[in-house]
């Protein structure tokens, strides 16, 4: 069952995480002529639609007022593992999710409360401080995500529309939001499209209305990394890379209208999948942060067979999750699927010039989730699906860690 349930994880985080990796810097005025997708459709990504919201019997259960503050997610039926989504509003207050709750804590993770019980899974959450929080919820495959919002920390939730990507989503005001190159201005009532090339690889990510990032792959054995300026309207390539690895995926974040990272996601075998990741210095050079090649999957994304990289490989034997900060600080998993203890975790507080693995390492073989207030206050969730899932948290930069909750068993694998 182990064996196989490593397999299963293998697979699955070739889906859920992606690396990036280079060297060569191509000038910033070097237009971009791939072909552009109509920014009026809707393309096919994953369960996402731009229609607008559509009534539903089977509606979330909301309260407007909050659980016991003393009620341990134990006690509470409601919650219960697999955890499926985590986010923070600072190093004491943040939100979980799951298959069919939404939980939140005041206590840095020690204990929670269910806030929202609906018959979907939470697919993300979002929240722009302690009371501004958003979550996106499954409804089914080729069904539009359902968009609820609470502006009182959760203790209710309002349906206000739709996410049109089932990749990350983010908002900058109560009504304005992003979703890959979707932008609503009327809280996910409604969706319009930013133009992306159509060999786009991966999700486009838009900081704002103006600046956005994605990666293309137009030719094979090579990608770039382009940005606009103005909305999409025109795409710059602001770096090209030769690459011996296939180009299976990409992620984006930015802390910034001048900040990316950018993960890209190689070849996999052997239970391993390469990966690298890159970030755009404040001095506007791009600067390769890891590159992990292994045995069974190849060169990292970016180089060349037998290439020995001068950065860091990074932890484990595929990439977990990446959480970014600010443009100095991200963090970012390993998983190693063959480990007895598969998750580990490496930082960078200095832009990318240096990163330093840490010396802990968890068990879990599910999906990673990892989220942080700053620089010192960093938490990690692992899931199993043979175990319950767990949280641990750092207050001192990952020196030190505490498993301050574990979770009730995934009662699908009782």
């Amino acid at each position: 069952m182990r064996k196989q349930t490593r397999i299963w994880c293998a697979l699955l985080i070739v889906l859920v995480a992606l690396a990036a990796s280079g060297c060569a810097v191509s000038g910033p005025d070097k237009g971009y002529s791939s072909g552009v997708g109509d920014a009026t459709s809707t393309p096919d990504i994953g369960h996402g639609t731009a229609a607008a919201s559509e009534s539903n019997d089977d509606e979330p259960t909301t309260s407007n007022e909050p659980a016991s503050e003393s009620a341990a997610a134990s006690e509470n039926d409601a919650i219960h593992g697999p955890v499926t989504a985590l986010r923070l509003a600072d190093d004491k207050i943040g939100w979980i999710g799951g298959e069919g709750w939404i939980a939140r804590t005041d206590d840095g993770g020690a204990t929670w409360r269910t806030q929202l019980e609906t018959r979907f899974a939470v697919d993300q959450l979002f929240a722009l401080n302690e009371r501004e929080v958003w979550a996106s919820l499954r409804t089914g495959d080729d069904q539009p995500l359902k968009l609820m919002h609470s502006t009182d920390g959760g203790k209710s939730w309002t349906e206000t529309g739709t996410v049109p990507f089932s990749e990350f989503f983010h908002f900058v005001s109560a009504k304005e939001g992003f979703s890959d190159n979707a932008h609503t201005v009327d809280g996910g009532k409604t969706w319009t499209m930013f133009p992306v090339p159509k060999s786009t690889v991966g999700a486009p990510y838009f900081h704002d209305k103006n600046h956005g990032w994605a990666v293309t792959a137009e030719h094979e054995g090579s990608f770039d990394i382009i940005r606009t300026t103005d909305g999409g309207q025109s795409w710059h390539v602001v770096m090209s890379r030769d690459s011996d690895a296939p180009l299976n995926g990409a992620l984006i974040r930015s802390a910034g209208k001048d900040d990316a990272w950018v993960q890209l996601i190689g070849d996999s075998g052997m239970t391993q999948t390469s990966y690298s990741l890159f970030h755009l210095g404040q001095d506007g050079k791009w600067l390769p942060v890891l590159a992990h090649d292994g045995a069974g999957s190849g060169p990292a994304p970016g180089y060349a067979i037998g290439d020995k990289p001068d950065v860091p490989k990074g932890s484990g034997t595929s990439p977990g999750a990446l959480y970014v900060v600010d443009p100095q600080t991200a963090w970012m998993g390993g998983q190693c699927l063959a480990c007895d203890d598969a998750n580990s975790v490496g930082k960078t507080t200095d832009g990318g010039a240096t990163w330093t693995e840490l010396d802990d390492a968890w068990p879990g073989y599910g999906t990673q989730l990892i989220a942080a207030a700053d620089a010192d206050h960093v938490w990690l969730l692992t899931n199993d699906a043979d175990a319950p899932a767990r949280l641990y948290t750092s207050d001192d930069g990952g020196a030190s860690w505490k498993n301050v909750y574990t979770f009730e068993a995934n009662r699908q694998s009782e």
